[in-house]
């Protein structure tokens, strides 16, 4: 499976006394966002699945996502892809899409980083994951423990 991990784009502050859950994409970060995906896309990225966590920013990205990749199939959400959650159940969701070819998973940190670790085998490295960054992992097998392997990352700021 060709795993993409997908950060949301730059997110407004939040309103005082709002929830975390309810920040939208700025302008700019949709913008960048786009020009990335565009990236991607040129370089033959077509996700079988898209799954998203549930908070507004990562489903704005998660359109913006199926926009740029011209996906037909209905988005997915989840909350094993909320900031805090830990990379395990994420682990287990995907297991649940092995059959798909490509995956792409749109979240936060501090989880992406931690779960990009994960799916390495390699739990203590950090990963800086950036706003609006995509990276590939490959799945090699689905058995309790991940054997991925890191194919590329894309920052924004290298569009």
């Amino acid at each position: 499976m060709q795993l993409y991990i997908l950060r949301h784009g730059v997110a407004d502050n939040g309103k005082p006394g709002g929830s975390d859950a309810d920040r939208a994409l700025t302008a700019d970060g949709k913008k960048k966002l786009r020009e990335t995906l565009r990236v991607v896309q040129r370089a033959g990225v077509a996700p079988e699945l898209i799954i998203s966590s549930p908070y507004l920013r990562a489903m704005e990205t998660a359109a913006i996502a199926t926009e740029i990749f011209a996906y037909k199939e209905a988005l997915l959400q989840t909350k094993v892809l909320i900031p805090a959650e830990d990379p395990r159940p994420v682990w287990e969701e995907i297991r649940t899409h092995k059959s798909a070819a490509s995956l792409l998973l749109v979240g936060h940190e501090p989880l992406l980083s931690a779960l990009a670790a994960f799916l390495l085998g390699a739990p203590s490295v950090y990963v800086d994951m950036k706003k609006g960054a995509i990276l590939r992992i490959d799945i090699e097998s689905f058995g309790a423990q991940p054997r991925g392997v890191l194919k590329w990352m894309l920052v924004p700021k290298l569009v």
